[in-house]
């Protein structure tokens, strides 16, 4: 597609959008462009600035392109961490306890989340007990 920047012979100024530069002389030429204020067929392209793409726009794109990867990210995180809180059991400063009974056999297998400080979760891991630890998102806080 390109754009053009148009004028009719009483002067009023309007863009139109074509197919290719061919597409716009085969068309002024059976008359079927026309000015939208006035309906006059005589129109003519203007002067117009090309549109370049600067460093500075590329830098933008890019932003966006990674704020919109990120905004995606984060609602993919919080829906995993939404599904995790939902089909687990909170067991607050029991997680430790809690852990190595289904690891051992001693409770029944299910989903756990808790509370645990570094050294309780070193320990579990020691001993083979698989934990993973949930992020805190930032709207989590507020």
């Amino acid at each position: 597609m390109i754009r053009y920047e148009l004028s009719c012979d009483n002067g009023h100024a309007f863009e139109g959008w074509f197919g290719s530069a061919d597409d716009f002389d085969r068309q002024q030429k059976m008359t079927l462009v026309s000015c939208p204020s006035c309906g006059s067929t005589h129109v003519a392209k203007r002067l117009m600035a090309p549109s370049v793409s600067t460093a500075r726009k590329k830098q933008q794109r890019q932003e966006l392109a990674v704020q919109t990867g990120q905004k995606e990210m984060m609602a993919k995180i919080r829906e995993i961490v939404s599904t995790i809180r939902a089909n687990s059991e909170d067991v607050g400063e029991r997680f430790p306890e809690e852990a190595r009974k289904i690891h051992y056999g001693e409770s029944e297998q299910r989903g756990l989340i808790g509370k645990a400080t570094a050294d309780e979760v070193r320990d579990l891991l020691d001993e083979g007990v698989e934990v993973a630890p949930l992020p805190t998102l930032p709207d989590d806080t507020n």
